[in-house]
């Protein structure tokens, strides 16, 4: 889908462009690429950080006496939230069906997870369909959502980037060890060592303000995966869902972020799935990052 010109979209660009303007003219050019980075990373995870503020602005306020259930409110606000960013095109409908597949995947795991006894939601719910409350599902595709849209924000490529096929056999060997490590040997480990072998040599080429600069793709998981860790432990100390065996105001276990460096590779593969145009073999520069200027109007004829 084009995307028209006009609209909330263009109006953000446009905010964007006068603030790094503004920036560069006031501040040392370290500093500019450090706050325009943070910047662009907030904007990024919006839907991921407007869903973590609702958890915890409704862990304080909620009252159990009150009609609605705090699920049912968190699932009513994800709905509203993920309308909101299709309404304003914050997002595009190819990457809505791709994050609506993450999204499914997700609440097939939670399903799994919580018969498991993985981990549990213990507050009660309408929404709430055996025993995992419908909201749980926006969480996986916050992450999609992240990933859709860090692509484009900073325009980003991956070179040299694997055999198509490979990625996705990855991906799906990972999808299927979350479920089959109850059954059968864990083989995480080879999973990791199959991520770098498969990305070693990828870089995630990006451009922040003007000049184009990479980062390791396994290293960017990591670090991804940390964030989700930290979010996760927001989760838990609300009280939101609660792993089996965790005490009150015990964090994650540090294994819950080697599952979520792991997951990633599973949302990446899924949203790659529409954002195609990012596994190009050239690295971004940063004049193919800037939007063409509008050609000039045709000279009228004298007379």
């Amino acid at each position: 889908m084009t995307e028209r010109r006009s609209g909330f979209p263009q109006t953000t660009r446009r905010l964007e462009r006068r603030l790094g303007d503004a920036a560069r003219a006031r501040l040392p050019r370290l500093l500019v690429e450090f706050g325009m980075f943070v910047l662009k990373q907030g904007w990024a995870c919006l839907f991921g950080g407007l869903l973590l503020a609702a958890i915890i602005g409704t862990k304080l306020i909620w009252s159990p006496d009150w009609p609605l259930q705090r699920y049912d409110a968190l699932f009513a606000f994800a709905i509203l939230t993920q309308a909101a960013f299709l309404w304003f095109r914050l997002e595009t409908w190819e990457e809505a069906r791709v994050i609506l597949l993450f999204h499914l995947t997700g609440t097939a795991m939670e399903w799994f997870k919580v018969h498991a006894g993985s981990w549990a939601y213990p507050e009660p719910g309408f929404f709430k369909l055996m025993g995992v409350p419908l909201f749980s599902g926006f969480m996986y595709a916050a992450v999609g959502s992240y990933m859709a849209r860090v692509i484009r924000i900073f325009h980003m490529r991956f070179a040299p980037y694997p055999p198509f096929w490979v990625t996705v056999l990855l991906g799906v060997a990972i999808y299927v060890n979350f479920f089959a490590h109850h059954f059968l040997p864990d083989i995480r480990l080879v999973l990791f060592a199959a991520t770098l072998l498969i990305y070693a040599r990828t870089r995630i080429w990006f451009v922040n303000t003007e000049i184009a600069r990479w980062i390791p793709l396994p290293l960017a998981a990591l670090l991804s995966a940390l964030a989700l860790w930290i979010a996760e432990n927001v989760g838990t100390a609300t009280g939101t869902w609660i792993y089996s065996g965790q005490l009150p105001g015990q964090m994650v276990s540090f294994a819950k972020l080697g599952s979520w460096y792991l997951l990633l590779y599973v949302a990446f593969t899924t949203v790659t799935l529409v954002s195609r145009s990012a596994l190009s073999p050239a690295p971004l520069t940063a004049d193919r990052a800037r939007p063409s200027p509008p050609e000039p109007a045709p000279p009228r004829p004298e007379g």
